[in-house]
């Protein structure tokens, strides 16, 4: 019983270190896509891809990544958000998962995500950095399923 009782606080505290961490890197890398350096560090990940090329043409590298900001901020604020707002937080959780599945799809998209050059394809600084999404995506979903059961009990 004093087992179930501690996995229980474990739980939790890892819950809100899952939803108030993907806050925080959302809120700071989104604050990050206004700097210079963030447009040229994002530049060849966003125009390898088929589904956002169109979008920098039309707006540009500066405006499209402001783009991306504002709605990483967005994110991050509706997901810290469950106290007062638990649907708010569980959208914005799941707009977040969407985020991460499409920066995912990078690592099929952008060609510096792979070394092609060392035998067997192996992900190069580029696809090791996209990687990692896969541990946002999760946290993006466990994020979202913990709101919805905190909005269904309210």
């Amino acid at each position: 019983m004093e087992l179930q009782r501690i996995g229980k606080i474990v739980h939790g505290l890892g819950i809100s270190t899952i939803r108030y961490g993907l806050a925080l890197n959302l809120l700071e890398i989104g604050r990050l896509k206004f700097e210079d350096y963030e447009v040229d560090n994002i530049r060849p990940l966003v125009t390898a891809s088929p589904p956002l090329a169109w979008l920098i043409a039309r707006l540009g590298e500066k405006k499209f990544a402001g783009l991306i900001g504002v709605t990483e901020i967005a994110l991050g604020s509706l997901i810290a958000a469950k106290p007062i707002a638990p649907r708010v937080s569980a959208v914005g959780s799941l707009a977040a998962a969407g985020m991460f599945a499409t920066t995912l799809s990078f690592l099929a998209t952008t060609p510096e995500a792979w070394q092609e050059t060392h035998g067997d394809p192996k992900l190069s600084i580029t696809g090791q950095f996209l990687l990692k999404d896969i541990v946002l995506l999760g946290a993006s979903l466990l994020a979202a399923a913990d709101a919805l059961q905190a909005a269904e009990s309210r």
